[in-house]
């Protein structure tokens, strides 16, 4: 089943500096029917104007993806950690027994992400942040995984949570296969281009809510940039 979730139906809210699409239902956004997906929890799509960002606040028992569509953004957090992830790139910070972190756009350029929020398999633990650039060359044609849980996964950026984010580019016309696990839940999103994902249209920013699927066959009716998370 593959249920196709448009753009232009998202939750969301324009605060001027920040225009941002829920996914799921979040901060003013409420919807008991659509409270995530799975163990995925949130999905935002936030364009963040220039000089601008989130300021310090908190977060604990999640783990935290932020995938850069565009521009970059620098994060700082309580644990001391400080760092600049750039567009194509991803970080990601297990919020653990609690942490407090900030993320701003300090270029001089419009910034667009992705933030990915998946409940961990336990609660508590230590924090911790982690950032890896992700050449895109290495994923042209291919998923290849970003963040993970599972064994296997060494060189991802780790997560405490049996889930992969993935990524992936592909040209128009050219197809990429992913076999998902038995009985998980996956979320697919076009950063850019509309694809083709098992007969069903998915035009660039909608979201693909994907379940007893064994295999996606995607394919880049433009050419593509797509971010996939696979969820037990």
């Amino acid at each position: 089943m593959i249920d196709r979730r448009p753009f232009a139906k998202l939750g969301g809210a324009n605060h001027g500096w920040l225009d941002a699409k829920h996914h799921f239902s979040f901060a003013s956004y409420y919807d008991p029917n659509n409270m995530g997906w799975g163990p995925i929890r949130v999905w935002n799509d936030d364009t963040i104007a220039a000089g601008t960002g989130f300021p310090p606040h908190p977060h604990a028992d999640m783990e935290i993806i932020t995938y850069v569509r565009d521009g970059a953004i620098t994060h700082q957090d309580s644990l001391g950690n400080t760092g600049r992830t750039e567009a194509g790139d991803v970080q990601v910070m297990s919020a653990g027994s609690g942490v407090r972190h900030s993320e701003y756009n300090r270029e001089t350029q419009t910034t667009r992400i992705f933030q990915i929020w998946i409940e961990p398999k336990v609660r508590g633990g230590a924090p911790h942040w982690g950032a890896k650039p992700f050449p895109k060359d290495d994923r042209a044609g291919q998923f290849v995984v970003l963040a993970s849980g599972l064994d296997g996964d060494g060189d991802a950026l780790p997560i405490r949570t049996d889930a992969r984010v993935l990524g992936a580019t592909i040209k128009a016309g050219e197809t990429a296969e992913y076999r998902l696990g038995a009985g998980h839940h996956a979320y697919l999103v076009p950063a850019t281009g509309a694809i083709d994902v098992n007969g069903i249209r998915i035009e660039a920013r909608d979201g693909a809510a994907i379940v007893d699927e064994a295999v996606l066959t995607v394919t880049a009716i433009d050419d593509a940039e797509i971010v996939l998370v696979d969820a037990a």
